[in-house]
């Protein structure tokens, strides 16, 4: 069976320029002694966006690795499909994000929740997990309704679980469930039936992307209560760890967290807690390589400054267009954004460091950065012209890219000096 390793990474790279500076960062934490499987993503929505196709992330994957000489596992993933959309990801990928989030809340039918409640009537009442100091009150309501909110969700997961292996074969590929695009997080209770729903359907599941609290917005810090994020990742650590045991799930299954791009403020956080229970992890960080991209454009000066300058000039007439699919995921507060005649006067300098996620440079401007962050439309548009001009200044593009791989997120998530 693929088998995925203990810590992974989802490297989004929606334009496909960034590979090898990507897998540069995996293979230099490597020689620090902290392995990390890559995982190329994109979604079904980004590639339409831009006009690309599965198989060109599998090209870019298959390419970077081998020029690179590197032997170790990768995988390129089908990054939040549904039965919509899995088809035309089949045969390039070989880890599938199953996101279930538009079918939680629907109800199935009686005859399965009645089958479901039947067989988990051991843990009505009360539900302890042995060996931590979790415990928690489950009443037959509770689970009824935690039923009724998930068991759908978790029957249409298998339903596409089955398309893909029908086609790839039992064991051949990763597989992951998704439920974090959602309004509200699901407690470590909900978790906990969620992975037995899971089980029952015989999916083989090696990754769980939960909801938790606070706000997960792209390619910015995590908004919210950390305590109480730190109080659900532990206890959804050991949930999981739990859940393996008593439902027969892949012994290397673990957290995936979605958004999880910049997060810096919880990251001591995550990576001290799976230190803590020997557990793994696997963080998508999908927009932060196309930011970085933009802001070694503004760094290079000249006409890639201009042209960086212009996409986030027109992305001011575009707000509700280019937000609107991601209104879950961002924040923006439309009247500290920067005008279009600052921008327009601005240097390298001073757009790099509106861009550049460094809370301690006060030039940095959290709206502009989760609006370019959802602009990459307006540079597909102009591609050849994109495409030119990370090539002419590939040096100092790449060099952004990998520091934001490498020093802001892996160093940071694994404690590495």
């Amino acid at each position: 069976m693929k088998k995925l390793d203990k810590y992974s990474i989802g490297l989004g790279d929606r334009f496909g320029h960034q590979g090898s500076h990507q897998l540069k960062a995996i293979m230099d934490a490597s020689a620090k002694g902290i392995e990390i499987t890559p995982v190329w993503n994109k979604s079904n929505r980004e590639h339409t966006i831009i006009g690309t196709n599965p198989s060109d992330v599998r090209n870019e994957a298959d390419t970077v690795t081998k020029k690179a000489g590197y032997k170790k596992p990768y995988f390129v993933d089908a990054d939040h499909i549904n039965l919509d959309t899995v088809d035309r990801f089949i045969e390039s990928s070989d880890f599938f994000t199953i996101d279930v989030a538009s079918y939680i809340g629907k109800r199935a039918d009686e005859e399965e929740i009645h089958e479901f409640l039947s067989g988990v009537k051991k843990y009505t009442g009360k539900l302890t997990i042995p060996g931590t100091r979790l415990s928690f009150s489950t009443p037959k309501l509770l689970i009824h309704k935690i039923a009724e909110k998930y068991l759908f969700a978790s029957i249409k997961a298998w339903d596409i679980y089955r398309k893909i292996e029908k086609v790839k074969g039992s064991g051949n590929f990763v597989t992951e469930v998704s439920m974090d695009e959602v309004a509200q997080p699901q407690t470590p209770v909900e978790l906990f039936f969620i992975l037995k729903m899971l089980a029952s359907e015989n999916i083989p599941l090696q990754t769980i992307a939960p909801k938790f609290s606070g706000r997960f917005n792209k390619g910015v810090d995590y908004v919210g209560d950390i305590d109480k994020f730190e109080s659900e990742f532990e206890s959804d650590l050991q949930v999981i760890d739990f859940a393996v045991r008593e439902f027969g799930l892949p012994e290397n299954l673990k957290m995936s967290i979605h958004s999880g791009s910049d997060k810096f403020a919880i990251y001591p956080i995550m990576g001290s807690l799976i230190r803590k229970y020997n557990k793994g992890i696997h963080l998508k960080t999908a927009g932060t390589t196309w930011l970085e991209e933009v802001i070694g454009l503004a760094e290079s000066g000249g006409e890639a400054l201009a042209f960086a300058k212009d996409i986030y000039i027109k992305s001011l007439d575009k707000i509700e267009e280019l937000t609107a699919p991601y209104s879950d995921v961002i924040d923006i507060n439309v009247s500290s954004l920067p005008s279009k005649t600052v921008a327009s006067k601005w240097s390298a300098d001073e757009f790099a460091d509106a861009l550049r996620h460094n809370k301690e440079n006060d030039r940095y401007n959290i709206n502009m950065r989760q609006l370019v962050h959802v602009a990459y439309k307006l540079a597909a548009i102009k591609k050849d012209e994109y495409f030119r001009l990370l090539d002419n200044n590939e040096k100092v593009v790449s060099k952004c890219v990998y520091e934001n791989i490498y020093n802001r997120h892996i160093c940071r998530l694994f404690n590495i000096t």
